[in-house]
């Protein structure tokens, strides 16, 4: 045993503090690159329509968005306040602006969208310029604060000095480009500079076909400065210089196709205007020239000039422009996409200086950001100036404008002196419009795929760039000083949409950027600071907008810091992290039993301000602040109590406390510190007691006397240890096999010992010496191969503060082993072996023992042992990992030596097992062999060293995107332990399998994004490949490129779409680019989900049979064939996908359709099974359709005798009656067939002439209608009375037109009154009181109680009919037509009494009929209330609609007898006959009528009659027709060529017979040639003929029977055909329906007159509302309501009821209640068409019509949905009009009284109803009776007076009163 001693040294260790001091410092922390996005979306506007433009007002905030067809107004949130619509409208590119007074346009205008070209805006005068691409680019003026209104109506009403140069502003194509601005000048006038695109002709803009009209752009000037003051309109956006020449820029004509300008912005810097465009005309020649230009022009807004006047300078003087070039050697952007000019800081970071930035582009998306000096710009150009007089070169030239300075080329002007004005704005003596050749260059800043948008901005002294993109990314770019990308970050924006290219800042919030994208406008915080956490986060992210918010704890920007402008409250980005608030304790660790803290720190000023220490939540002590320590605060906090911590945890031996500084309720910096104990660091580690508390990391001393750690260190205790002296003892490690012996060590001479092995036997230590004792009676065993016991020294006895011994401490334990030698040696080598370990062992008696206990021991061990080697070959380079496995392989590594042959194979110690085991690395072998192995110079086996050979590799090629698997063929590729395949030296073939002679490996992605060949190897042995027969290349070729996927849907019931996604070789295709792991992923980077393509499920095709039969009868034996119909499906299924199966058997298919097709199987089904399915299989889609049943053969056989003997039979008997019959047939088949084929022949022709009628245009026929016709109103009264009476009223008229006609031979003359109501009233003379009864009737009628009771009394008799109950209505309303408010408020009462009938029954019915009295009370209120409306509104479209029916009727041919006619509405009333009528004018003069000669269009079957006719409507069209002589009273003459006359007449001695009758004579009977003079007379004396009411042919044909005599065109069924008579052979027969297709040509000639009669009857003229109609409307609105009915249909119905059908439909089948015209039965039957139409129109159900359908309906079945859609908008329009009040209405109806006051014999009317009253006496004195009321104010005895009086019954009177 040994012993060491240990020197322990004192050291005095200092009090400790009572307080902790807490220091705020800074920690440095950078990152170049985030993740975490700096960007939020902040609002967003979403618009359903493309966006085009916006503009932000600095003042309001408000947002003004334009879009196509509509415009917004936001506010500062993008909250929507206005919106307004701006399209379409109606327009033509070939049109002048409607706005332009006197300029027609002959071109079809179309709806056409408004795409917004400009929106900017002009506080001062408080107008938003609005400027669209319709109307050849026209500007609006809209108010700023509502931009749905109109600012400044322009042009101004009436203005006639209009130019199109004031109205042709803006660009008029949606894809040509306009840019403007708006300023003062140092006039103070307001002016809108405009940069538009040329759209004339020439371009692409301009419509094709019409290069001689360009009306848009021809004078129209690239670039204009026009006045914008409001005050001034006459001069509103003309170029407002005189000359106004001076103020524009304008490309001469014949190079404008070297000059496409197409511009990008427009900006002011300083005084000067920046345009910035592309030249088009360049693109597509050398991408490596810059074509993006930028010009500038002196604006004259400060100082003025002071030459002739301040307006003096023309624009061109100053105009110069210049090439910019983004890039250099060849890598040239050279299309200008967004500029944003900005003052950023330069190198020396100390001023700012003013730059330009812009988004240049060029092919394949590829983008980038330059950056341009504006004092380079300015010098450049100050430069071009000064070459340009002084030393003329190629870098400038004098652009092609139509205006130009002193000359069209720089010439040298000697050494002329240009001052700096002169220089910067040009002179008027000086060259201009002037352009330099050399671009100004700029290196890219970034470069990135698809940049759009630009805007910058300087934030801290750092340059921060946004750039939006064209895939719907907003970036974000911090630029250091020397303009190199710092940091960046990217927001992905809604819908991935294409990026503005004008961004811009709020201008009360820079930290808010405004953008637009394709249908968003987005408000985004330029800076996301709140997902930092922490100080060192927010400043490493590089973000320069974020900075630490000290005394908020949060990292904000600066402005939403509360105290963020005071000193160290906000920490930027500049200043750096190492300012960020931290905690530095003093001292870190304290003992429990302290009582203080000290906190110091950098911070703000704290005065004023509550701080305290926060040791958890709700605890906290006040803290002290101490402001002499300078900028460093520092402050005191106490600690808590003992009992406020938490209790130290067992088996520890401190506690970790937090503490925070809190600032006003808001932690400021928070850290921790160390609450220990030392005595218990003592305790839990009791074998190492002094150790543990002298060598922990806080202050603990070691108590020699008591042998116990404590914490504090008293003075009156001198033996104390600190860490500097300890008392180790330093045993020595000792090995021993199994048994007993003694174990000494050092230690320092002391109290009594025991030795511990762990176990719990313990051994007594005697000291041998004063530094060494001895272990006594050790026993230590194990059955293992070896274990090691730790021993430590005890103490005895008893020492204060422990229970019992306690260890003496070791600093190096010591370490017994026991080994036992027959435990792991199963060999002489193993056993000899364990002699470096230590173990005494020896072989012996062939086992392993103790050498004690060996008789006689050998140290020679056999010779060894091989079991296994592998692997058996190996490549001759060597590098074989050789593993050799046996027995007595050697004792140690060292003395093992393997060869292979003469070849050395080094052993690797590391995996050498002893014995047992041995691996080692084969050398490099001169040739092939196969030599013996041997270890220790035993040969114990054999390995072959062979060289290995490629001999190929297929395949040689392969994709980018790897994967591809290859075969490698040659020779011994097996061999060695390790085999690799390496491509390109850098990466490897994943091998899969591998022989003697193939490896398959699969091979990686390339790296290099183009093809490229590489070098292939097979590697052995980790060995670099050093021969070239083991190499051969591959080539990686680009990736297969999918463009879309075909079907795109596919079927599967009940499934959601699927994204479809590739894989290329296993791996997923992603397009023709490499995926690299390490690269870091770009979301944006190229097209969104590329190589993903969306794939829609639809549902299940459906198959079926022709008759949809499940079951289908077969016989065997004959061939089978199925007619398969698919239903509608949106698959897009090829025919070759489709397969059909019959049981087993394969369908053949052939296709008729792509819904129907043929299954055909020609082979013998036999089965089994007497059904087979029939499956219709479609990719993996199977159906069974339907089932076959195969019949039994000898039924079959059965059934076909029988038919067979059948059909021989009825052959037989077919046979005898062909023979006798086939003369005849024969005979009858020649005469059919000519008949057909004559019939064949008039159809086509039929046909044929429809169709052309069918393409006539409607203005054939309003060219010929004469609008300046008078329009012959009836006068109210005759209104009134034909329409209240229309019966009576046709009855007067027969009695009295007849005999007024027959008195008086003059002719035409006006007619009579023809109603009694409208003459003098005569009274009775014989009764001489019936004047005095009438009057009191009068009295009584006005008396509301006793009309109503009278009126219902009447209605009670079932022999009151309904004619006497519209008798009775009519002569009421006459009789109060002076009283119409009274006459409202009786109609009122009784349509209240029949809506409470209705609604108990079915209320859909009410009004339906007019079935009572106020049904027709209501009638005549409408026509009363109406009759202005109708006249005024109405009136020319109804009559220019009879005009033109009437004209179209007249243009073909009629027939005299029964009216038919070729054009008509009307199919009873269809000429169904191919007369060949033809048109010819004739000179007609009218003796006595006082006019000249007219010419008139007649038709050549037009008979003299209907000649006659149409010759006085040609002198009496601007007359009344009750004005008009009649046909029958004038003589028609005709002189021909030599001055001979012939009276013309239907009927004379020339008329031709046929069959017995007369035909009517005709034009074409008398041979009247064109343009041949006749004459008019009328007749001397009249004639006895019929009156105007019989048909035309009978009034002009005379002393013949009509009945048997006369035709003019004979109907089809009245032919008759005749033996020997060909009289009729030249009429054909023919069907007569092809003759329905006349009504479509005259609808559609008529349809234009009828839609402007349908609108002007549903619209609501804003002079002229229909008071009448919203008041009755209301009143049925009302009653509803009332009664609970909430059916919109009903309601619907009603209004439908009491205006459309009662009124307008009257108005519309009889024209003669509103006009004095002739309204034949043929004009009838065509108004009761449109009739049918309207009603059609009102009706809410849907019309269910069909083939069989009558024509009258079909005829406007395509336009009813329309005129419906007009109905309900009308309906509408009326329910939104302001309500109508009582008083109002009243006066309405006071003022219709009093326009029409004696008009009508009122005591007519009263006598009339008197009849009534009088027939109904009795029961009318019964209802008064019974009313309550009535019989109380006594007026029945009032109605019996009346009766008495106007019987003159005196004595009733009398006895009644």
């Amino acid at each position: 045993m040994a012993r060491k001693k240990a020197m322990l040294d004192r050291c005095e260790c200092q009090k400790p503090e009572r307080c902790i001091a807490v220091l705020l410092l800074g920690v440095l922390a950078l990152e170049t690159r985030r993740s975490a996005c700096a960007l939020h979306i902040q609002q967003a506007f979403a618009s359903p329509n493309q966006t085009n433009n916006f503009v932000v007002d600095p003042v309001t905030r408000k947002v003004y968005l334009a879009t196509v067809n509509t415009v917004y107004q936001l506010n500062g949130t993008l909250s929507l306040e206005v919106e307004k619509r701006t399209g379409p409208v109606q327009d033509n590119l070939l049109c002048h602006a409607p706005q332009l007074p006197q300029a027609p346009c002959e071109h079809p205008k179309s709806l056409t969208d408004n795409y917004n070209k400009l929106l900017k805006l002009d506080r001062e005068q408080g107008v938003v310029v609005v400027c669209g691409s319709v109307y050849q680019g026209f500007c609006e003026l809209r108010k700023m604060g509502n931009i749905s209104e109109i600012a400044v109506e322009f042009p101004p009403q009436g203005e006639k000095t209009v130019f199109p140069s004031m109205l042709n502003i803006a660009a008029n194509h949606p894809n040509a480009s306009t840019v403007g601005l708006v300023f003062k000048s140092h006039g103070g006038n307001t002016r809108l500079l405009v940069g538009a695109t040329y759209t004339g002709a020439g371009t692409q803009f301009f419509p094709k076909n019409h290069s001689k009209e360009d009306l848009r752009f021809e004078n129209t000037p690239e670039i204009a400065i026009r006045s914008l003051n409001i005050k001034d309109l006459s001069r509103l956006f003309t170029y407002d210089i005189n000359p106004s020449e001076d103020n524009v820029f304008k490309i001469k004509q014949e190079v404008k196709t070297k000059n496409k300008l197409n511009f990008v912005h427009a900006f002011i810097q300083k005084t000067y205007s920046y345009i910035a465009f592309n030249n088009d005309a360049k693109m597509g020649h050398k991408e490596s020239q810059p074509n993006s230009i930028l010009a500038r022009i002196c604006l004259d807004t400060e100082n003025p000039r002071k030459s002739t006047g301040p307006e003096s300078r023309k624009l061109t003087e100053s105009y110069i422009q210049m090439p910019l070039q983004c890039g250099f050697n060849g890598n040239i952007y050279n299309r200008l996409l967004s500029l944003y000019p900005a003052e950023i800081h330069t190198d020396d970071g100390m001023s700012l200086e003013p730059y330009l930035f812009g988004v240049f582009a060029k092919a394949d998306r590829k983008s980038a950001l330059c950056a341009f000096k504006f004092g380079d710009i300015e010098e450049e150009i100050r430069q071009g100036r000064r070459n340009c007089s002084n030393s003329p070169s190629s870098d400038v030239q004098v652009l092609d404008s139509v205006i130009q300075g002193s000359g069209a080329a720089c010439i040298q002007k000697g050494n002329l002196v240009l001052q700096p004005e002169q220089l910067d704005c040009g002179a008027a003596h000086l060259q201009h419009p002037l352009s330099l050749r050399r671009p100004l260059r700029a290196i890219p800043v970034f470069e990135y795929p698809g940049l759009s948008s630009v805007s910058v901005d300087n934030v801290h002294n750092h340059t921060v760039v946004f750039l939006g993109t064209s895939n719907g990314r907003l970036r974000k770019l911090t630029l250091l000083p020397n303009m190199t990308v710092a940091n960046q970050w990217t927001l992905k924006l809604p819908a991935s949409e294409a990026v503005h290219h004008i961004m811009t800042f709020d201008p009360s919030d820079r930290n808010f950027l405004y953008l637009m994208t394709s249908h968003h406008m987005l408000r985004v915080k330029v800076a996301d600071c709140g997902q930092w956490k922490s100080c060192s986060d927010c400043l490493g992210a590089g973000d320069t907008h974020c900075g630490w918010c000290t005394l908020e704890n949060r990292c904000t920007i600066q402005k939403e810091c509360a105290r963020g402008l005071l000193a160290r409250s906000w920490i930027s980005l500049s200043e750096g992290s190492q300012q960020c608030p931290s905690m530095t304790l003093t001292p870190p660790e304290i003992s429990i039993s302290v009582v203080g803290i000290l906190i110091n720190g950098s911070v703000p000023d704290l005065v004023g301000s509550r701080v305290e220490c926060e040791y958890g939540p709700g605890v906290s002590t006040a803290a002290t602040l101490h402001l002499d320590y300078g900028p460093a605060q520092i402050q005191t906090c106490p600690l808590l109590p003992r009992e406020n911590y938490q209790p130290i945890l067992p088996g520890t031996d401190h506690l970790t406390v937090s503490v925070a500084i809190k600032v006003n309720g808001t932690s400021v910096v928070s850290g921790s510190f160390i609450i220990y104990d030392c005595e218990r660091t003592g305790a839990i580690h009791p074998k190492t007691s002094c150790l543990s508390c002298l060598s922990t990391t806080w202050k603990c001393y070691w108590d020699q006397k008591t042998h116990l750690c404590v914490s504090s260190k008293d003075e009156s205790k001198h033996n104390l240890l600190e860490v500097s002296n300890s008392p180790f003892s330093n045993p020595s490690s000792k090995k021993t096999h199994r048994g007993s012996q003694n174990i000494k060590m050092p230690l320092v001479r002391g109290e009594e010992l025991d030795c511990d092995f762990g176990m719990e036997q313990r051994y007594e230590a005697t000291w041998l010496n004063s530094s060494t004792i001895k272990c006594s009676g050790v026993t230590l065993s194990t059955n293992l191969r070896s274990q090691v016991y730790h021993l430590n020294l005890r103490r005895r006895g008893v020492f204060r503060g422990h229970g019992g011994d306690i260890f003496v401490d070791s600093p190096q334990p010591m370490e017994v082993e026991v080994y036992n030698c027959g435990v792991g040696s199963s060999d002489c080598s193993q056993c000899w072996g364990r002699e470096d370990q230590g173990h005494l062992c020896g072989w012996c008696e062939n086992s392993c023992r103790p050498r004690d206990d060996c008789q006689s021991i050998r140290d020679q061990c056999p010779a060894p042992e091989i079991h296994k080697i592998s692997p058996l070959r190996g490549p001759v380079g060597g590098g074989t990992l050789l593993t050799v496995q046996g027995r007595n392989l050697g004792r140690r590594a060292g003395a093992v030596k393997v060869l292979i042959g003469d070849v050395l194979c080094t052993l690797l110690p590391d995996r050498y097992i002893v014995s047992v085991e041995l691996v080692c690395v084969t050398g490099r072998s001169e040739f092939h062999r196969t030599d013996v192995v041997q270890v220790n110079s035993c040969a114990i086996s054999f390995l072959s060293v062979q060289v290995p050979k490629l001999l190929s590799m297929e395949p040689t090629k392969g994709s980018r995107a790897g994967g591809t698997r290859v075969t490698i063929r040659g020779q011994h590729l097996d061999i060695g332990s390790h085999v690799r395949i390496k491509v390109n030296n850098t990466l490897e073939c994943t091998i899969t399998e591998k022989t003697d002679e193939n490896i398959e490996c699969t091979m990686p992605p390339a790296l290099q994004t183009h093809a490229d060949s590489v070098t292939v190897c097979v590697e052995f042995e980790n060995l670099p490949c050093q021969s070239e027969d083991l190499s051969t290349t591959y080539t990686y070729e680009k990736n297969p490129t999918i463009s879309f996927i075909q079907p795109k849907k596919s079927y599967l019931s009940q499934s959601q779409p699927a994204t479809v996604q590739f894989l290329l070789n296993g791996v997923l295709y992603t397009g023709d680019s490499p995926s690299s792991a390490d690269s870091e992923p770009e979301e944006e980077e190229g097209e969104l989900h590329k190589g993903h393509f969306l794939l829609e499920y639809v549902e299940d095709p459906q198959f079926f049979t022709a008759n949809k039969e499940k079951l289908i009868k077969h016989h065997v034996g004959e061939p089978l064939t199925l007619i398969i119909n698919k239903g509608p499906s949106e698959l897009e299924l090829v025919q070759d996908e489709y397969s059909v199966m019959v049981g087993p058997y394969p369908c053949n298919i052939s296709f008729h359709n792509d819904q129907l097709f043929h299954c055909t199987i020609n082979e013998l089904l036999s089965s089994s099974e007497r059904e087979l399915p029939v499956t219709v299989q479609v990719g993996n889609f199977r159906h069974t359709i339907a089932k076959v049943q195969i019949g039994g053969s000898e039924l079959a056989i059965v059934v076909s005798i029988v038919v067979c003997c059948v059909l021989l039979l009825l052959c037989t008997v077919a046979l005898v009656v062909y023979c006798t019959k086939s003369r005849r047939a024969e005979r009858y088949w020649q005469k059919t067939l000519l008949q057909m084929e004559e019939m064949e022949s008039q159809i086509r022709e039929e046909i044929r002439k429809g169709f052309a009628e069918l393409q006539t245009d409607m203005t054939d026929l309003t060219k010929e209608l004469n609008r300046s016709q008078g329009i012959p109103f009836l006068e109210y009264k005759q209104f009134v009375t034909r329409t209240f009476f229309p019966k009576m009223c046709s009855d007067y008229e027969k009695s009295l037109v007849q005999p007024a006609y027959e008195n008086d031979a003059l002719g035409p003359r006006a007619l009579p009154e023809t109603h009694p109501l409208l003459q003098d009233w005569q009274a009775n003379t014989t009764r001489p009181n019936i004047e005095e009864g009438i009057t009191l009737f009068s009295t009584l009628l006005n008396n509301k109680h006793f009309l109503i009771t009278f009126v219902h009394a009447l209605e009670q008799q079932k022999d009151f009919a309904v004619r006497d109950r519209c008798s009775l209505a009519s002569l009421l309303t006459i009789a109060l037509h002076g009283k119409l408010e009274y006459y409202t408020s009786i109609m009122k009462d009784l349509l209240v009494d029949l809506i409470d009938a209705s609604a108990s029954k079915n209320p859909k019915l009410m009004l339906r009929r007019t079935e009572s009295v106020v049904e027709k009370m209501l009638t005549n209120w409408m026509s009363i209330c109406m009759y202005s409306y109708l006249k005024e509104t109405v009136g020319e479209p109804f009559f220019l609609l009879l005009c033109a029916i009437k004209q179209q009727i007249n243009k073909g041919s009629i027939d005299a007898i029964t009216g038919k006619a070729r054009y008509t509405l009307n199919e009873e009333w269809l000429l169904r006959e191919n007369i060949e009528a033809k048109p010819q004018n004739i000179n007609v003069s009218f003796q006595g009528c006082g006019m000249d000669s007219l010419s008139v269009r007649v038709m050549n079957t037009d008979t003299i009659c209907q000649v006659k006719e149409k010759i006085i409507e040609a002198f009496y069209k601007n007359l009344p027709f009750s004005q008009w002589p009649r046909a029958e009273d004038v003589d028609l003459e005709w002189f021909d060529s030599g001055s001979n006359s012939k009276l013309l007449q239907d009927l004379d001695n020339s008329s031709v017979m046929e069959d017995g009758r007369k035909k009517l004579n005709t034009v074409f009977h008398y041979q009247i040639p064109e343009g041949a003079s006749l004459a008019m007379s009328m007749k001397d004396k009249k004639e006895n003929t019929l009156g105007r009411g019989m048909i035309f042919a009978s009034t002009c044909v005379q002393h013949v029977d009509l009945c048997t005599l006369l035709f003019q065109v004979l109907p089809h069924d009245e032919l008759m055909e005749t033996k020997k008579s060909h009289r009729h052979s030249h009429r054909k027969k023919v069907l007569p329906e092809i003759y329905l297709t006349r009504l479509l040509s005259t609808k559609g000639t008529l349809q234009k007159f009828l839609d402007d009669l349908f609108q002007a009857i549903l619209s609501i003229p804003q002079d002229r509302p229909p008071l009448a109609v919203k008041y009755f409307f209301d009143f049925l609105e009302e009653q509803a309501d009332k009664r609970g009915i909430t059916d919109p249909d009903t309601l619907h119905i009603w209004k439908t009821n009491s205006l459309p059908l009662r009124f307008w439909v009257n108005i519309l089948k009889n024209p003669q209640f509103v006009f004095d015209i002739d309204k034949t039965d043929h004009m009838d039957a065509c108004l009761s068409v449109i009739a049918q139409a309207f009603i059609d129109a009102c009706s809410i159900s849907d019309l269910q019509l069909g083939k069989d359908s009558p024509t009258n309906k079909l005829l406007y079945a395509k336009e009813i949905p329309e005129y419906k859609k007009r109905v309900q908008c009308y309906y509408q329009q009326i329910q939104e009009m302001a309500p109508l009040s009582e008083q109002e209405m009243n006066a309405h109806l006071a003022e219709e009284s009093r326009k029409y006051r004696n008009e009508f014999n009122t005591n007519l009317a009263l006598t009339e109803i008197y009849k009534y009253a009088k027939r109904y006496r009795i029961q009318v004195v019964n209802a008064l009776e019974s009313n309550p009321t009535a019989r109380r104010t006594q007026l029945h005895h009032k109605f019996e007076q009346v009766i008495a009086l106007v019987e003159d019954n005196i004595y009733e009177c009398c006895s009644e009163a």
